[in-house]
Parts: structure tokens; sequence; C-alpha cells
């Protein structure tokens, strides 16, 4: 139960209430978790997914600001998404610089970096980072980019750390990169076991 809980919108006090344990031990049993959650994200290859095969592959990539700690230590989280399947392909929680795009760029699945197209808005880092023939920077008129802007939308809605004007803000970065990756592990297991074949 506790499991699931960590996955919506309560803060750490309300998951003790609810279910009567101590802070203390939830904060164990949420780093455990946190650590538990894979790298990989659980992105499923598109070598075995039919339709994949017939389009070429695009993803989407987006950032969106929270903070750790106080709201002056803004951290960014990156994300490139799969724009059929829409897999979270990786994350990246940093700043707003070249850097952190190219950290988002080497955690990107290989045959992706190799083959596919990738759309993002007009800020000025991916050119940089993104080969060229594969980049498309776009207004938010072309529409190319708006999963992936709704992901970050429902980011916001479901973990409570990422929520504008909150108190259940991450006071240590590893928790709040661990809360983003426990997320995002369940969102891309949930996104497999719909997609056909």
């Amino acid at each position: 139960m506790i499991e699931r809980l960590l996955l919506e919108r309560i803060s750490l006090r309300g998951i003790c209430r609810v279910i009567g344990v101590g802070l203390r031990w939830l904060l164990y049993f949420m780093a455990e978790r946190f650590t538990a959650a894979p790298e990989h994200l659980y992105v499923q290859s598109t070598a075995g997914n039919q339709r994949v095969l017939l389009h070429r592959l695009e993803a989407e990539v987006d950032e969106l600001w929270s903070f750790v700690g106080r709201r002056a230590n803004r951290q960014w989280v990156w994300i490139a998404m799969d724009a059929l399947t829409r897999q979270i392909l990786a994350f990246h929680v940093g700043d707003r610089s070249r850097q952190s795009a190219q950290a988002l760029w080497e955690k990107i699945p290989r045959g992706y970096q190799a083959q596919a197209t990738f759309y993002t808005d007009c800020y000025e880092v991916y050119k940089g980072v993104i080969p060229p023939a594969q980049h498309r920077a776009i207004t938010k008129v072309a529409r190319k980019t708006n999963h992936v802007e709704r992901f970050n939308c429902t980011l916001r809605q479901r973990v409570s750390r990422l929520v504008r004007a909150t108190l259940s803000f991450s006071k240590k970065l590893a928790n709040h990169i661990g809360a983003i990756r426990y997320f995002i592990c369940d969102y891309n297991l949930t996104r497999c076991a719909a997609l056909p074949g």
C-alpha cells in the first residue's frame, strides 16, 4: 500500500497518519524503494513493436523547473519521451545549462540517439547537443512537444514535491531524483502493459 501511496500526491506525514507508521521508518522505506528503481526506467525496446518499425522513431524533449530545499535552489527536470509509445526514455535533474542537456542526451538509449528525430522547443542549448540532422526546434503552435508537456503536467499533479506551491518539497536532491525515477518507472511499466503487441 505504501509503495502505491508514494506514487500519489500525498505528503509523507499524510502517509504516516493513514498507514500508522513513524516518519523515520517511512523515510527509510522510501529511500530503499527510490534506490531500487532502475536507471533504465523499464524502457521497452522498440525492436519487437511492428507499429514502431513502420514509423520513423520520434522523440519529444522538454524541461520543467522544480526546487530542492528552498525556491532559490532551482533544479530542472529534463525529459525525453518516445512520441509514439509515450514511454519516458530518459530524464536528468540539474541546472538549465548545456551540460544538463548533454547529460540527458547521454542517458537516451543508443537506438534513439542514432535514428530518432527529436522535437524540442526553441531553447538554444539543444542545438549544441542534438545532432542537427535529427533536431527539429519548433514553436508550440506546431504541437510536436504536446505529449511531453502533458507528461510534465502529470508529474506536477502526481509527484507532490514538484507542485509549485507546496510544503512537500524535497529537502535532499537524492530523494528528489529518486521520487521522479520511482514515478517514471511505474509510469513506463503501466504504459508498456497497455501497448499492443
